[in-house]
């Protein structure tokens, strides 16, 4: 897994709060301030001593931090007192409403420099813990691999005689993994109902597979779980459906309406489909995989090929997480 990026080669712009630049900053800041109040005021002799300055307490503060922001705001204050109120290029007496003028810039500066540091400091905090969250999701990733690949081999040994068991575990778990790198790259977020088609479908000819619908992003359970079933017929498709005959075809589709997704799979050009005398197993388990969701499946063995329409819940339910996957069904499913 790549390590962490190189701080000083990623912000090498960046200041560090209270520091000597930050301070040079807000004194910089704070000269800008004072030209653009003396150019503007040639175009506006009756603007207020201190509008300019305001901007500089600000960005002292968001750069610099709390330190800096106060010293623009003073050294602000101290220029808009010498130059602006009266009696100008002296500090006193002044007039009561210039004392009610220079006290209010420094509150107001005041109020700035806290309110501008307390954003800082929590968007600072926030961008920390979404770099903790990232690196932990890479990591988990990373581990999980590492596991999926470990009992893969362990499988692979022991069942070394029973070579179609083999391969149902291993594609189960390579279907589990497809997902899983999908959802590490949105971050945990769920991943889209096309991508994980698309990921499951990918070893199989795509010119034959047709998919349409509106873009609809899972959850990571409902999209691990959506995986395993897709996964399952996609497999049944190949070994006894549609997908296992060169003029078969296979069209998905689905749709997303009421907070609920609608995904219907049809086969045809297969070879001929005999529909079974009674509720098959496989069946029975799709529809308990699907349970968690307040999903519902019904299966369809029409003569040019098998019909299989998806209910599901998008937004899951509050509960407990079941501690266990769901099961996967047999090759077939109308077995």
């Amino acid at each position: 897994m790549r390590g962490p990026e190189n701080p000083r080669r990623a912000k090498w712009w960046a200041i560090l709060p209270g520091s000597l630049a930050a301070y040079a900053l807000a004194i910089l800041l704070v000269g800008i301030a004072a030209a653009l109040r003396w150019a503007l005021g040639f175009l506006t002799p009756d603007l207020q001593a201190f509008t300019t300055f305001y901007p500089a307490v600000l960005f002292a503060t968001l750069w610099g931090g709390a330190g800096p922001g106060l010293a623009a705001a003073l050294l602000g204050g101290l220029i808009c007192w010498w130059n602006y109120l009266t009696p100008y290029t002296a500090l006193l007496p002044l007039t009561p409403a210039d004392e009610v003028n220079l006290l209010t810039f420094f509150v107001a500066s005041a109020i700035i420099v806290w309110a501008t540091d307390h954003y800082r400091k929590l968007t600072k905090r926030l961008r920390d813990e979404e770099n903790f969250r990232k690196l932990a999701v890479d990591e988990l990733a990373h581990r999980l691999k590492n596991k999926v690949a470990t009992i893969q081999s362990i499988v692979n040994f022991r069942l070394r005689e029973y070579p179609q068991i083999r391969a149902e575990i291993d594609g189960a778990l390579s279907a589990l993994m497809a997902v899983d790198d999908l959802i590490t790259r949105t971050q945990g977020q769920g991943a889209p109902i096309a991508d994980i088609l698309s990921a499951e479908l990918a070893p199989y000819d795509l010119s034959r597979i047709a998919m349409r619908g509106p873009t609809c992003l899972l959850s990571p359970r409902l999209g691990l779980t959506m995986a395993l079933l897709v996964h399952e017929l996609a497999t049944n498709a190949a070994k006894y459906g549609a997908l296992s005959s060169p003029s078969g075809r296979l069209s998905i589709d689905w749709s997303d309406s009421d907070g609920r997704l609608r995904l219907t799979w049809i086969e045809s050009g297969g070879p001929p489909v005999t529909p079974p005398n009674s509720r098959g197993f496989g069946t029975r388990l799709f529809a308990r995989a699907l349970e968690q969701f307040a999903g519902k499946v019904d299966a369809e063995f029409a003569p040019s090929g098998l019909v299989c329409r998806l209910d599901v819940v998008l937004s899951e339910p509050r509960q407990e997480a079941p501690s266990d996957l769901p099961s996967l069904p047999p090759k077939s499913v109308g077995a």
